[in-house]
């Protein structure tokens, strides 16, 4: 757990204007469907914090935040990978050939996306409901 939880200073600086907006815009879409626990941590050594989105031990995805980068990262277990099979059909190409070439763990297959903007939030919205319904009306 994080003391000191980054400003919007902090992150407009790190991120720049136009990727802190897409940043708020990406929140904001989780925020709308999901009641969620979010906890601010560091980012390990490739990152500079981590914003993950969690409900009963279980975590549905992290934000991860460096210089000019966002990160969004959803862990697919086996259910939920056959999940994600049977909609590929109906999701962007960058987002299945970013599935794709995530490396497939013992505990999941871990898909790093890097919105640059919020063209695929779609898309992610949808990964996010194989991992759990949105409990938000």
């Amino acid at each position: 757990m994080l003391e000191n939880i980054p400003s919007q200073s902090i992150m407009t600086e790190l991120l720049g204007k136009p990727l802190y907006e897409v940043w708020q815009a990406l929140c904001s879409a989780i925020d709308e469907k999901y009641d969620m626990e979010r906890l601010w941590n560091t980012g390990g050594k490739n990152w500079d914090y981590e914003y993950k989105y969690r409900r009963g031990g279980k975590t549905l995805c992290s934000l991860y935040v460096k210089s000019n980068c966002i990160g969004f990262m959803i862990i697919f277990g086996k259910d939920e990978r056959t999940k994600f099979e049977e909609i590929k059909d109906t999701l962007s190409d960058a987002v299945c050939r970013q599935y794709d070439g995530a490396k497939t763990y013992r505990d999941g297959k871990w898909v790093m996306f890097e919105p640059a903007n919020t063209a695929d939030f779609d898309d992610y919205m949808r990964l996010l409901a194989i991992k759990r319904k949105p409990n938000r009306k």
